[in-house]
């Protein structure tokens, strides 16, 4: 077993969150979510899951890669009600700018991908967008089909992982801040399960008599002094220039909220059941010393089987990891999937 604590350089890893007013913090140093590299190329891409819904991304390349062999790829999964421009397309970058093919994409029903209705929950079919990923990138002519990998980033995590399981074309797998969907929700249901199945059984006969359509957790919209500091965290990166993005089509109010009838197929989602089959694959854990999801990651790796490996960032909180390039460690993962992938 492979536990390692990574000693960065420590000066100003925690946050130091200056809030001026209810709307307004600091960005930390070494933020950089909406990173743009010059030595990478980007296109834009779509292609279709098995269940023909449209799935878009952006596909990257360093300006200098070599067009006359296959090269190995990556897929970069975004946090649960994110889309790609929000961390994703920062990892897709770093790693094309050490040589790999990387596509980036928004999962179905979020960014410009397709679904209806909008926001909607369905982990399987999450978790299917990676399999069409594999399709996609595999039948790329700079891309070696052999040597695909995947970076799932909180609620990506768990999809990657489930996706993993039954795709031996994904020849190595690591998360960043993992999350798993289905753990966590069934947490948060269990202080009252039955009064919340009440809400939502009710909400579906209003939704399918016309009604409008509700939505739910997600970031808070708006800071309050009974804000708490998970709610705090998560705002400072969704509702600040630091990685606040507004997709087409959406607005500050539907942006990172899943649809409330939909959010209960969370329940039914267990991506760890069976985890240790992925091996003789390798498996990456990255996780923030301080991250409020850090469990989900030890636990993940005890699941595991060998090869795997746990890395904790000293002094990191969850969101550290969508776009502290100071804290993210891309040597780490740059070796481990060259190791794995080449």
């Amino acid at each position: 077993m492979n536990v390692l604590i990574l000693h960065l350089n420590t000066n100003n890893f925690r946050v130091n969150v200056m809030e001026t007013n209810s709307n307004n913090f600091e960005i930390p140093p070494k933020a950089d979510n909406f990173y743009k590299s010059d030595s990478v190329i980007i296109e834009k891409v779509c292609f279709l899951n098995k269940y023909k819904m449209k799935i878009c991304g952006n596909l990257f390349r360093h300006k200098d890669i070599d067009t006359s062999v296959k090269h190995p790829a990556l897929i970069v999964g975004h946090p649960m009600g994110a889309v790609k421009e929000q961390s994703a397309n920062l990892y897709a970058a770093k790693m094309a700018e050490r040589g790999f093919v990387t596509l980036s994409f928004d999962l179905s029903f979020w960014g410009e991908s397709e679904g209806e209705p909008r926001y909607a929950v369905l982990p399987d079919v999450y978790s299917e967008d990676f399999n069409a990923a594999v399709d996609f990138l595999g039948s790329q002519s700079l891309v070696n089909k052999e040597k695909i990998g995947v970076i799932g980033i909180c609620g990506s995590g768990g999809f990657v992982i489930n996706a993993t399981k039954i795709d031996l074309r994904i020849k190595a797998l690591a998360t960043a801040s993992m999350v798993d969907m289905g753990a966590a929700t069934r947490f948060v249901f269990s202080s009252d399960r039955t009064k919340m199945l009440e809400a939502v059984d009710a909400q579906r006969y209003v939704e399918f008599l016309g009604g409008k359509t509700e939505l739910t957790g997600g970031t808070i919209n708006y800071l309050s002094a009974d804000s708490t500091p998970v709610e705090r965290e998560f705002y400072s990166f969704y509702r600040t220039p630091r990685g606040e993005y507004i997709p087409e089509g959406s607005t500050l109010e539907t942006t990172t909220h899943p649809t409330f009838t939909s959010n209960v197929k969370f329940l039914n989602f267990y991506p760890m059941n069976d985890i240790e089959k992925i091996s003789p694959r390798p498996l990456l854990f990255i996780i923030g010393e301080n991250a409020m999801s850090r469990s989900f990651s030890e636990d993940a790796y005890k699941l595991a089987k060998e090869p795997k490996e746990l890395i904790i960032i000293p002094g990191a909180n969850h969101i550290d990891l969508y776009d502290r390039t100071d804290l993210i460690p891309f040597d780490k993962l740059e070796d481990f999937f060259k190791k794995n992938l080449i």
